[in-house]
């Protein structure tokens, strides 16, 4: 099988102020704390974000290892008028740290400021768990959607560090067979 070169970029924020103020939710958009941990609820929104960006390191787990991962995380949910558009998954880190595991839109919703308000809530709420003395920060990659290292950027992130890794060439997964 044929690699790729993956570059991945760690962004951060090191004070609240570097969110800025909170992004308006376009009409009909409101974002839910996912309190009760579900992975079959977490595992649908990963597949169904991640399906044409090649997220599929999550793809083998089965129910104990998703349950495991979770604990300890928060789930923010965006709907638009009662549909699951996007998911932000923040992890406390041992270091005081809050990292934004996995954020991201189902591809119908991608491109209509939905995005803009569920990373700048989400930061917020990531802000909320780190305290003020802490520390938020995520990573993307160029595998990711081509505008994501870019809407982090407007929200406050800068990068802090970059790594280059060859990996295998994985096709997309997709939605499902033939999409």
């Amino acid at each position: 099988m044929s690699t790729v070169d993956v570059t991945t970029w760690y962004l951060e924020q090191t004070s609240p102020e570097d969110a800025g103020p909170l992004v308006p939710a376009p009409d009909g958009v409101r974002v839910v704390h996912a309190e009760i941990v579900s992975p079959e609820l977490s595992r649908f929104l990963y597949t169904a974000v991640g399906q044409d960006v090649t997220w599929t390191d999550r793809l083998g787990w089965d129910h104990a290892r998703w349950t495991k991962e979770l604990a300890g995380t928060q789930t923010w949910v965006a709907y638009e008028r009662g549909t699951p558009a996007g998911y932000a998954e923040l992890a406390a880190r041992e270091d005081g740290s809050v990292e934004i595991v996995h954020f991201g839109l189902l591809p119908a919703f991608r491109g209509r400021r939905i995005g803009a308000h569920l990373l700048s809530y989400a930061t917020a709420r990531a802000w909320d768990l780190a305290g003020p003395e802490g520390r938020v920060w995520l990573h993307t990659c160029s595998k990711d959607g081509r505008h994501a290292r870019a809407n982090y950027e407007r929200r406050g992130f800068r990068l802090h560090r970059t790594e280059v890794e060859q990996e295998e060439a994985v096709p997309t997964p997709g939605p499902w067979p033939g999409a």
